[in-house]
């Protein structure tokens, strides 16, 4: 497998530039992996589908829908493009790579645990700032358009909360200098997260029923559903944060009523 993975990053290297591949190669794959992630979410809600794990009853219409894509390729293609090819000089000069040898997925693992830790407290203090009142009504109000969210919408946003939040994902890659297929995946698993975060279903096999402190779909559907100055729930990945302050007090007394009222119809069967 190893093996396998270094022959193909040969490949790139010997075919690509390090402007190319940490640029355009990292826009393309974070687009193919957003979109084919979220669309199926699209395809879900529409269909009908497994419409029993859905957290929500409303379903967003397919006009609301198709504006989401348009403004994310938009977005994509005006903001986050220029973005990744105004940060390259950034990571260059903190000491990201390209070359052979990859590294090792003690150090990869390593690194990754490390950005999802500083994200989370990073990202947390940034969206709770976007929720006071001038923020709100200005900038982080685009993400709100959408309270029944879908896969697609963890990314649509106004371009100056793009940059905003931005910062989270990429500070700890700037402080590390990682090699450049450690940023990958990286971004795969974040792109991935956010994704099932707003995908707007709560399945049985979800990452928030087997991993503890991992938001997920659920955690963050009840933020969207709330009016902004009462959501709570702010964190990104794991939720320590939103404990440690306890922003969350809403959302868990949610969850002991809903226990509540289900162990009360079971005695009544």
């Amino acid at each position: 497998m190893a093996s396998m993975i270094e022959s193909a990053w040969t490949y790139l290297i010997t075919n690509f530039n390090d402007f190319q591949l940490a640029c355009l190669g990292s826009f393309f794959l974070h687009e193919s992996v957003f979109f084919l992630s979220g669309l199926p979410f699209i395809l879900l809600e529409r269909a009908g589908w497994l419409s029993k794990y859905k957290i929500q009853t409303k379903n967003n219409t397919p006009a609301a829908q198709e504006k989401c894509i348009t403004r994310l390729l938009l977005y994509h293609f005006c903001v986050n493009l220029p973005l990744m090819m105004a940060s390259y000089p950034v990571f260059k000069l903190m000491g990201m790579r390209n070359t052979l040898p990859l590294p090792s997925w003690k150090v990869i693992s390593t690194q990754v645990l490390f950005y999802f830790i500083l994200e989370d407290f990073v990202f947390y203090w940034g969206h709770r700032i976007l929720h006071t009142k001038w923020l709100y009504k200005h900038v982080h109000s685009v993400h709100h358009e959408y309270a029944t969210p879908f896969g697609l919408t963890s990314e649509y946003a106004h371009p100056a909360e793009i940059l905003f939040l931005g910062f989270a994902t990429i500070v700890g890659p700037i402080i590390t200098g990682p090699h450049l297929i450690t940023l990958w995946l990286w971004m795969i698993v974040r792109v991935l997260e956010t994704v099932e975060a707003h995908c707007g279903y709560h399945f049985p096999w979800s990452l928030s029923n087997f991993l503890p402190l991992y938001g997920g779909a659920d955690f963050h559907d009840y933020h969207h559903r709330l009016l902004y100055t009462k959501s709570g729930n702010y964190s990104s990945t794991f939720v320590y944060m939103d404990w440690l302050f306890g922003t969350d007090k809403g959302y868990r007394r949610l969850k002991v009523l809903k226990s509540d009222a289900c162990e009360a119809e079971g005695k009544e069967m």
